[in-house]
């Protein structure tokens, strides 16, 4: 090994090129970055203290988008409750986080944590599609009426919300998809004008997209969708989903089991969409053969699911079951290791662990898999 004193390696990596590494490393910098990166969240105010050029890194974007290599590694879950009022109706969110124990070295133990979202300015209803992108959440209108155009954004690092620049046209219930840092909305506007409009992650602008050329504009009214390769899904009811190409805007429909399923009991892993139905179980569907098929090995004894998503690298399954306590239900979650082979998907399960008791008229809105 080199001497600490001497001058730190030179990298060509161009996203950290701006950071100076520590000078108890004699490493390149994004060699440093991912080191950091595997060490627990809760150290960093320790080593912010080590050094200057230390706290630099630990307080840098690049430290973020290098966690977010290494998979999602957090859950955020929205409940909403409603009161009844003489004149009005009432929604009130309450938000938590499944994340890792951090007051355990080397654990997998998971923590189920109720956090504090402020109340958004201009606040109506909850929006219909939020979109997970690194430690953000991107909250695309929306299921008020009137529609809108504003574009809200909550950073969960600072726990603040922001503004973000609004769409071209209002839209209602429109589907919405992230492919290649840009977030594409279709359809849910009233008029004939920019149909589907794509939001530029880096360059923070909106513009059109290529034309859906879907006959039918309610195709793309939906209460779920979700990306794959270079399509936007949209799950539209127990017999059909619908998928526009980023590309040129091309439309195929696609048949789906006729069961029930929630529209938070969806995800994307490994460019593979999993979607949890009442009857038939979890199942995956398989884009090159063009059909649905179950994932194998698993009892899950017909769960009234909640909400799945990506969880370290596995399938976070969480449902609700009634508690012995008056008035209240229990959420409950268990870990699915998912084994992919020439005949199709195998599951693994996990103990499951009991996560809260909360109130039976708590129910979930949205279920998102964050990283960094």
């Amino acid at each position: 090994m080199s001497n600490a004193d001497e001058p730190p390696q030179k990298t060509n990596q161009p996203p950290s090129s701006s950071l100076t590494p520590p000078s108890l490393f004699s490493l390149p910098v994004d060699i440093v970055l991912n080191i950091l990166a595997l060490v627990p969240k809760r150290y960093y105010p320790i080593l912010c203290c080590v050094s200057k050029s230390l706290r630099s890194l630990i307080r840098s974007p690049e430290i973020h988008k290098t966690r977010s290599l290494h998979g999602k590694d957090s859950l955020y879950l929205c409940f909403s409750t409603r009161t009844t009022y003489p004149n009005r109706n009432r929604t009130t969110f309450h938000w938590f986080t499944l994340r890792r124990n951090d007051n355990k070295m080397n654990t997998t133990e998971n923590v189920f944590v109720s956090i504090d979202v402020p109340y958004r300015p201009g606040h109506a209803s909850y929006p219909l599609s939020n979109i997970a992108i690194d430690t953000e959440i991107y909250c695309i209108p929306g299921y008020n009426f009137p529609s809108s155009s504003i574009v809200w954004i909550f950073d969960t690092q600072s726990g603040q919300w922001r503004q973000g620049p609004s769409m071209q046209v209002e839209r209602l219930s429109a589907t919405v998809g992230l492919v290649g840092g840009k977030i594409y909305v279709i359809g849910g506007n009233r008029g004939e004008e920019i149909l589907a409009e794509v939001f530029d992650l880096k360059t923070q602008t909106w513009e059109a997209a290529p034309i859906p050329k879907a006959k039918d504009r309610n195709e793309w009214f939906t209460h779920a969708s979700v990306s794959l390769d270079r399509k936007v899904y949209a799950l539209n009811s127990r017999e059909y989903m619908n998928s526009y190409d980023t590309r040129d805007g091309s439309y195929q429909r696609y048949t789906i089991p006729k069961d029930n399923w929630w529209k938070t009991g969806k995800c994307v892993i490994d460019n593979v969409l999993f979607v949890y139905f009442l009857r038939f179980g979890l199942m995956w569907y398989d884009s090159e053969l063009m059909l649905w098929r179950v994932v194998y090995g698993l009892d899950l004894d017909k769960a009234r699911c909640i909400g799945i998503g990506e969880y370290y690298g596995k399938l976070a399954f969480i449902w609700g079951k009634p508690s012995n306590v008056s008035e209240s239900k229990e959420i409950w979650c268990r870990m699915i290791g998912l084994l992919r082979s020439e005949v199709g998907i195998h599951g693994t399960e996990e103990p499951s662990q009991l996560l809260r008791i909360v109130p039976n008229n708590y129910s979930l809105r949205h279920c998102l898999s964050l990283s960094g």
